[in-house]
């Protein structure tokens, strides 16, 4: 007899839900207890999982990688060897606080990259998007802001509070002052120092580093539109490549734009700089 509400026998030949698979984690490796280790994580030998990590799915911790701190980690992530992510800002002015290092999905943080959670002066996380690329020995430091997307390369160093927007590309050996803005699909070149806001759109290359034009091979990958490289390129000109005060170029530039996403990126993001930023 079947109670109102009862659900019906199994069948002999249902199949039961599958179990996600555990965590997988070398016998050499130190993970503490109260670590959050989602299905599918595997952590290598000799790594170090300290006790308030959070780690997604299918994420995969290298040899010898040690993550501490209050640090969250997306799905999909690889860590290489030696990589020390979450470890305490190298900033005088920390006295121990809680603070936050929050990382996304498909991330690839190759050999020996260090990141550092934020400061309580900063606000008190460092954040990292998803689906980017920290090639070996590069160093994200406190506080710093990373869109998703982003390629930084072979020791490239992010000194702390930087905001890197969506799909920017820093080369190797690059030095980035603390509080400068680098901006979307923008390319540095490698051994620049940065110590201006990188405009958006543009390639920048020197010591220190100077605007050289538009980032074309970034705007042909991300698939930007002929008419908005085409007014990109007018608004440059005014603003990199003539006479005028940053101020005065800014008004032509704004009165000669028509209704274009990326010119009005552009723009705003030139009149909110703090530390100016790169010209020719």
């Amino acid at each position: 007899m079947k109670l109102p509400g009862q659900l019906p026998p199994r069948s002999q030949t249902e199949h039961p839900m599958p179990t996600p698979p555990r965590p997988t984690i070398h016998p050499t490796a130190i993970v503490h207890p109260n670590a959050a280790l989602a299905e599918g994580v595997v952590v290598g030998p000799y790594a170090v999982i300290q006790e308030h990590v959070r780690i997604g799915p299918r994420t995969i911790i290298g040899t010898h990688c040690v993550v501490e701190g209050r640090t969250t980690i997306g799905a999909d992530c690889e860590l290489f060897t030696g990589a020390v992510v979450g470890s305490i800002p190298q900033d005088l002015k920390y006295r121990g606080e809680e603070s936050l290092l929050i990382i996304g999905d498909r991330n690839k943080i190759r050999e020996y990259v260090t990141i550092n959670p934020g400061t309580e002066g900063g606000g008190g996380r460092t954040v990292i998007g998803s689906d980017g690329l920290f090639m070996a020995y590069s160093h994200v430091a406190h506080d710093c802001l990373i869109g998703d997307r982003v390629v930084i390369a072979n020791s490239a160093a992010l000194a702390g509070h930087i905001v890197v927007e969506d799909r920017a590309i820093i080369g190797g050996l690059v030095g980035i002052h603390q509080f400068v803005r680098v901006g979307t699909l923008s390319f540095i070149g490698g051994c620049s120092r940065v110590a201006q806001d990188v405009p958006p759109y543009a390639t920048v290359v020197g010591y220190p580093a100077k605007v050289y034009g538009l980032n074309t091979e970034g705007m042909r990958r991300a698939d930007v539109s002929a008419e908005a490289k085409q007014q990109l390129h007018r608004a440059f000109k005014v603003l990199f490549h003539s006479k005028l005060s940053m101020r005065h170029a800014l008004e032509q530039a704004a009165r000669e734009a028509q209704a274009c996403p990326e010119v009005r990126h552009l723009l705003e993001f030139v009149q909110q700089s703090k530390r100016g930023v790169c010209r020719a």
